[in-house]
């Protein structure tokens, strides 16, 4: 008998772990459509859970924003590591491409998370993880020679940022901003 209340027990959490996934997917899908303010009933019912299901995983709009803006960045972050080739200033520009269009497409969730009245906002914020992610890019691409001398992190984050506000739920405008600012941040070619 012990042995089938564990078994149960492992298939709960299995499942629990699935439903919890699918709210993350079916909200992160929602809140880039409809913004941070998108239906609970809705991310629910787009999951295939019922409401008390996501209330058991998250137990306020300010969790599950949480919750996918963590997963969305630390999604981003692996991906900055994944595979790097030979070309680290496409490299760098792509992965902040990625970054931009994130911000410019989670239309209100920053600023959602900051009102959340159960959201800490020092325990939210994922700017050390980012910068780790792009710190990397950043070195590679100044040591092939791809990037000004004096670029920084810092100094990409905030023109991602701010490209990504002022361009909110417009994200091929956000990509164009980018390159042209990243175009002017490329080394200067030499010659006539």
């Amino acid at each position: 008998m012990r042995a089938a209340n564990k078994n149960a027990e492992k298939a709960l959490r299995a499942d629990g772990r699935r439903n919890r996934e699918r709210i993350l997917a079916a909200a992160e899908e929602l809140i880039a459509s409809d913004g941070a303010q998108a239906s609970l009933e809705a991310i629910a019912r787009n999951a295939g859970v019922g409401s008390a299901t996501l209330h058991r995983h998250f137990a306020s709009r300010g969790a599950l924003l949480e919750a996918v803006f963590r997963d969305g960045v630390a999604q981003l972050c692996a991906r900055a590591a994944d595979n790097p080739g030979t070309d680290p200033g496409a490299e760098l520009a792509a992965w902040l491409e990625e970054l931009t269009v994130y911000a410019a497409t989670h239309r209100g969730l920053a600023a959602a998370l900051l009102a959340a009245p159960d959201v800490v906002p020092e325990q939210v914020c994922c700017t050390a993880m980012v910068r780790e992610a792009l710190d990397g890019l950043v070195a590679r691409a100044a040591a092939a020679g791809a990037l000004n001398t004096g670029v920084s992190t810092g100094d990409l984050l905030l023109l991602a940022n701010a490209i990504g506000v002022a361009t909110e739920a417009d994200p091929a405008t956000a990509v164009r901003l980018l390159r042209l600012a990243m175009a002017g941040m490329g080394r200067p070619r030499r010659g006539p």
